[in-house]
């Protein structure tokens, strides 16, 4: 007997990203298991989420098995920033990895489509801009991101075998940097970096000259990517890039950030870590094609928000002509 609302597992499910798809399936009507080690999740970030009568917490590692009975998988369940991921990298890969499995042969006892929160770094530092699905990447295998890098392409190609071999129907969404409110302060993200360095005081960190670009994709907006992805039609499986094609170098950021803060700390300049890219901005066509999806917050509106979030959190000031904007919702 059909259930009148979905049963969705969310691994990763206390982490940022997670955080809000727990909130916004809720909002939809689904009955959500949210699924966390809490090694960089937090409690605080579902807390207001405990009182829901659909909302369940389970503290679970993805790298052992699970058995649960769920209509959809999402698998937000990696360490994505490089101060966590490279803390332990041979946990890292062993969550992209053994996680991989145990949630596809999940999926695949239950007939659950799930999806895999895939990344950009597969991509690694690319040779071809913007960066298009069909681009193999240009990773170094053997570096400090590859923890990362390399497991998220593994498990990208479980994904595939579990579909091609057991039919299993899977979804794949490369997302690109997101930022917005319940980052961690300490992710090591130039985000968060910018915002919370900018609030207290302190100089901002730039790496390199800053003319090294990104592209910001502000966390709704990444959201509804994800599940346009996730109730698209039979057939599209991915992978399909989520991210915003808007490009900023990292100084332009900065600027940016400095100049909602009225941050008068300056900038310190530091050499570029290991194998960090000097590009990455996706190529959307195909996500604007299958799924009509295409960001819709600018930069300046999103790093109002996160920039009020990170005050409020840490308990800093933010400049009254700022404050009062993200209260008028402008």
């Amino acid at each position: 007997m059909k259930r009148a609302r979905k049963r969705v597992l969310i691994t990763g499910g206390a982490g940022f990203l997670g955080s809000h798809l727990c909130e916004r399936l809720l909002a939809e009507g689904e009955e959500v298991i949210c699924l966390d080690n809490f090694f960089t999740g937090s409690r605080d970030n579902i807390r207001h989420l405990l009182p829901h009568p659909h909302f369940e917490v389970i503290r679970h590692d993805v790298t052992q098995p699970i058995q649960l009975e769920v209509d959809e998988i999402y698998n937000l369940a990696c360490p994505a920033s490089p101060v966590h991921y490279q803390h332990n990298p041979v946990q890292t890969v062993r969550t992209s990895v053994h996680g991989a499995i145990n949630l596809l042969e999940l999926a695949k006892r239950l007939g659950a489509r799930i999806f895999q929160a895939s990344t950009s770094e597969v991509y690694g530092d690319p040779a071809v801009h913007p960066q298009t699905e069909n681009y193999r990447g240009n990773v170094n295998p053997i570096g400090i991101r590859a923890c990362y890098d390399e497991g998220k392409r593994c498990a990208e190609t479980l994904f595939f075998d579990y579909h091609r071999q057991d039919g299993v129907d899977i979804r794949v969404a490369r997302i690109f940097n997101t930022y917005g409110p319940r980052m961690h302060p300490n992710d090591g993200r130039v985000v968060s970096n910018f915002i919370v360095q900018a609030l207290q005081g302190e100089a901002i960190t730039l790496y390199g000259d800053g003319r090294q670009t990104r592209s910001f994709c502000y966390v709704d907006d990444l959201i509804d990517g994800i599940i346009r992805l996730m109730r698209a039609p039979d057939g599209i499986t991915g992978p399909v890039n989520l991210g915003n094609p808007t490009e900023f170098t990292i100084r332009e950021l900065a600027e940016e950030v400095t100049r909602q803060t009225a941050s008068r700390a300056g900038y310190v300049l530091r050499p570029l870590p290991q194998d960090d890219p000097m590009q990455r901005c996706p190529d959307i066509t195909l996500a604007r094609s299958l799924l009509g999806w295409q960001p819709e917050v600018p930069l300046e509106a999103g790093l109002r928000r996160t920039i009020a979030y990170f005050a409020e959190t840490l308990g800093l000031r933010v400049p009254e002509p700022a404050l009062l904007r993200v209260v008028a919702g402008r």
